[in-house]
């Protein structure tokens, strides 16, 4: 009698573990191709390119002073604000410093101080919003606020929310306007959140930035100016910001309750990639890969384009799909779905019950 015939006869695994394991089989492969290393060099071009172009920006804006040019210079500002703002979510996720002190330093610097975006509250919104993409009760980002993400969300609405809800496909890029003073905004209400950690910091520092870009604004231009300047720019910065984001999930599947595959399927599925070139690169921070990032929050940004080869290779592999698309197709599917999770609203089915 053999050895083999004596050992207990292996179990076979559960979907489950197998599905886990695929998420272990494909960051073997990624680590092996040097996809998670550290990238320095990189880091340290692009942030003091950013540094130079936010000082820039200013500069530009006292030497143009009392002129009706400095409009243009509110728009130069919007999109320099965005890429410090994407430069404050790669520290964030620890893809330039490996300790948690200078991230935080850098991050609150980039973030609180420099664009008066508090670091500590989107911190906490992002890490809940990876862990759980498009949850409707777990991920913030899809949770019902002026615009519904699901029928089911559109049924339940109440208030301004289902005025909007029935025609925000059109006012979506319109209300994205707002985004700029809505993160502002949130960062200043998190405040009185004591899970924020360090809120005397976070709020000094937030405060600072807001009293020195009014003070800039008002003594540089006369009021007429300065507050066309404030609206341009952070009309401007919103729809900045709420372009570059919301090709990366809205519109692909949302999930309710129990509904929590492995985390391989968790980022994929609801991820979309963004097919460019490299001014798609820039503009979207590289987070037109948002699937290679979901997957692996750590990669340095530039690595991001050569993972995206052996994810979707792998994914064929496995049978997972794996969606891309080009930059105004996604808006054309993020729109959409804001159309048809609106039509509760519009056919007088999602009447809120009474009791």
């Amino acid at each position: 009698m053999t050895i083999s015939a004596l050992a207990p006869e292996a179990k076979p695994r559960s979907p489950r573990r197998r599905a886990e394991g695929d998420y272990a089989r494909l960051l073997r492969r990624i680590s092996a191709a040097g996809l998670m290393d550290r990238r320095p060099v990189y880091y340290a071009v692009r942030l003091t390119l950013v540094g130079i172009a936010f000082a820039a920006a200013w500069v530009a804006f006292a030497l143009v002073g009392d002129s009706w040019w400095t409009l243009a210079i509110a728009a130069v500002m919007a999109v320099t604000c965005a890429q410090v703002a994407l430069v404050m979510h790669d520290v964030a996720h620890r893809q330039v410093f490996r300790l948690r002190r200078p991230t935080e330093i850098v991050g609150r610097i980039a973030g609180n101080a420099g664009i008066g975006l508090g670091y500590g509250w989107w911190q906490d919104k992002h890490t809940r919003h990876h862990a759980n993409p498009n949850h409707e009760e777990l991920d913030p980002d899809v949770a019902p606020d002026i615009l519904v993400w699901s029928q089911r969300q559109a049924r339940a609405s109440r208030g301004l929310t289902r005025v909007i809800g029935r025609a925000q496909a059109f006012l979506f890029f319109p209300l994205l306007m707002l985004e700029g003073l809505n993160l502002h905004l949130a960062g200043v209400r998190a405040l009185r959140n004591r899970s924020v950690k360090h809120r005397a910091l976070e709020g000094s520092l937030l405060f600072a930035h807001f009293a020195g870009y009014l003070a800039a604004l008002f003594v540089v231009l006369p009021a007429d100016k300065a507050v066309a300047f404030l609206v341009v720019h952070q009309a401007l910065f919103g729809l900045y910001m709420g372009c570059i984001f919301a090709p990366n999930h809205k519109g692909m599947p949302t999930r309710t309750g129990d509904d929590r595959p492995d985390y391989l399927r968790r980022q994929v599925l609801t991820s979309r990639n963004v097919r460019g070139g490299v001014l798609t690169d820039f503009a979207l921070g590289g987070l037109n890969y948002q699937i290679e990032h979901h997957l692996f929050p750590n990669m340095p940004t530039p690595n991001l384009r050569h993972a995206q080869v052996i994810v979707r290779e792998y994914c064929a592999e496995i049978g997972v799909p794996y969606h891309e698309t080009g930059l105004l197709a996604s808006y054309g599917e993020a729109l959409r779905h804001l159309h048809r999770a609106g039509a509760p609203l519009r056919s007088g089915a999602g009447e809120p019950r009474t009791a």
